[in-house]
């Protein structure tokens, strides 16, 4: 830290809680309360039970979280081979033609995503791509709204990688689709990584282009949670909601520990 004395690192980490904890842990917490509560009691939820987590792993619940992983793992893996190939495309341009494919990335995430969802609706509703109505136009709708991530962070990557290794690698005689699988790519693995995990977290929150996109087979939970909250079922949302973090953190801390252990391979 910065704060040096003892009394102004004790002053730092109280005004970190008191502004943290209210607007971060608190509201989380409350989730986590309600989900294993049956009514309201004053301002906090109380009778304690199980019962929703029961209904939160099974049927519609267990299937939209299946929904959910699969669309965030396959919109991740699209995003962040789309966004790594378009970063090393614009490492080679100029200052020009580097902006406007970082612009052209951006756009999505510069508008709200309603506007993406609807977007992609008017977009492959008719054909020759026809896909209103299947699991592939929500997730191509997750695609494009996580790649600009994937991209942003291979970029910055990219900008600070050395290129004395890939010249080192040159002069020895290797050629470039060998610098780029042998070298660049494990030199970018950590920032890979981050980008993935990031995207696929991104991913499994997103509702506002899902909303306008889903068909009734491929329902992702967020979908279920909203649905639910908004039927007064708030004590079984907030478990699926809990349910849906957890899938998400389990994930992330799993892609957290092959990042930590990458710059070591």
């Amino acid at each position: 830290m910065l704060v040096h004395s003892r009394t102004g690192r004790w002053t730092a980490w109280s005004l970190f809680a008191v502004l943290s904890v209210p607007l971060f842990a608190l509201p989380l917490l409350v989730i986590l309360a309600a989900s294993f509560s049956t009514h309201w009691s004053g301002a906090l939820p109380s009778g304690p039970t199980t019962a929703h987590y029961a209904a939160a792993v099974r049927g519609e619940s267990l299937q939209a979280l299946t929904t959910s992983l699969v669309t965030a793992v396959t919109a991740s893996v699209v995003a962040l081979t789309v966004g790594t190939w378009a970063a090393l495309a614009a490492a080679a341009l100029g200052k020009k033609g580097k902006r406007a494919l970082d612009a052209l990335f951006m756009l999505p995430v510069a508008v709200p995503s309603v506007v993406v969802g609807l977007a992609v609706l008017v977009a492959f509703s008719q054909p020759p791509v026809l896909l209103n109505g299947t699991r592939w136009i929500v997730i191509l709708a997750h695609t494009v709204l996580v790649t600009a991530f994937a991209h942003q962070s291979v970029s910055a990557a990219l900008r600070r990688l050395d290129p004395m290794y890939e010249q080192a690698a040159a002069s020895l005689g290797a050629r470039p689709s060998y610098v780029l699988l042998r070298v660049k790519l494990p030199l970018l693995l950590p920032s890979l990584t981050a980008a993935a995990g990031l995207c696929f977290a991104l991913s499994m929150g997103e509702l506002g282009a899902t909303m306008m996109l889903y068909p009734p087979d491929w329902m992702p939970l967020p979908v279920l949670v909203f649905t639910a909250t908004d039927r007064g079922s708030l004590f079984t949302g907030s478990a699926l909601a809990v349910v849906l973090m957890a899938a998400t953190l389990l994930v992330l801390l799993t892609v957290s520990r092959i990042r930590t252990k990458a710059p070591y391979r």
